[in-house]
């Protein structure tokens, strides 16, 4: 705290202040030298927030990891694996999101560039981060930890405002739904040993922090998928997959297979409604893309 020196002067009991002297040849007061104002320093907060349709929020224990890249001047930096006004700094969600350790803007009037992404991990390269989904998906928690997602805010202005960032997911979902056809009935499917299968697809991948590109690599895998609330659905990393055997059910031992070639695509949910019929040896589909393209795409397996 400053004290003016008059204020500190007026606080000195009187008898003091005589003893002093008031005279011509009294030396001058040493008066302290005013201090130059800080700059307040202002801590970085962030608020991610979802900007899609999702089977879940962020819940309790989840973590992401936040990078800022700062102006010089109007001009924007580069995101780089280290050397950042911050470098994958986690941070944990608990009701609200806590770093690490406290971070702080540069100044109060230095942009900033920031990327951010779900899950945290030990980022080796920000232009080709590796990530994968489970082949086996039939579990809730496999589920879960096959998504990933990614967002980014630029030009922001230093702020003591949490910085809301959009995040979206880099993945795409498969979502099916079994139909009886002929030969059987809603209640026959309930009953029947059924397992569903997606077949060709590959499940490595990389992922640019910064344009939030991702890139599907390794070998094609089976995904078995999670069944939950009369549905099966699972995650896919984006992708084109050939003309081939896309989807197995197995009802009772008896395999229903869709021949199709389709592209998976980032952030969006591809419903396949799936009608099992004895009579045809195969199975009916109708696709409806999450984010309607306005085209039918469906078509009949056999």
């Amino acid at each position: 705290m400053k004290i003016s020196y008059k204020v500190l002067l007026a606080a000195l009991p009187a008898c003091i202040l005589a003893s002093c002297g008031g005279g011509s040849d009294s030396p001058e007061p040493n008066v302290p030298t005013p201090e130059t104002p800080t700059e307040k320093k202002m801590e970085i907060r962030i608020s991610p927030a979802m900007t899609r349709a999702t089977d879940y929020g962020f819940e309790s224990g989840d973590c992401v990891g936040l990078y800022v890249v700062n102006y010089s001047g109007s001009i924007p930096g580069s995101l780089s694996n280290s050397g950042n006004h911050v470098d994958n700094m986690r941070f944990t969600y608990n009701g609200t999101w806590t770093p690490d350790k406290t971070i702080i803007w540069i100044d109060n009037k230095t942009h900033a560039d920031f990327y951010l992404y779900y899950p945290f991990a030990n980022v080796q390269n920000v232009a080709a981060h590796k990530f994968s989904v489970k082949a086996d998906q039939s579990t809730e928690a496999a589920y879960k930890s096959s998504d990933l997602m990614v967002g980014k805010v630029l030009n922001v202005a230093p702020s003591e405002e949490a910085i809301s960032i959009p995040v979206n997911h880099a993945m795409s979902r498969i979502y099916i739904v079994l139909e009886a056809g002929n030969g059987f009935t809603a209640e026959s499917l309930s009953k029947a040993n059924i397992t569903v299968k997606i077949n060709g697809v590959k499940c490595d991948a990389t992922l640019n922090i910064a344009s939030g590109a991702i890139s599907a690599t390794g070998d094609p895998l089976v995904v078995t998928p999670l069944y939950a609330d009369g549905a099966y659905k699972a995650l896919i990393v984006p992708q084109t997959v050939e003309e081939s055997n896309l989807i197995t059910v197995t009802v009772d031992g008896r395999d229903f297979n869709l021949h199709k070639g389709f592209t998976f695509e980032s952030a969006k949910n591809h419903k396949f409604t799936v009608t099992l019929s004895k009579t045809s040896a195969g199975v009916n589909v109708n696709i409806n893309p999450w984010i309607d393209d306005d085209v039918d795409n469906g078509g009949t397996a056999e």
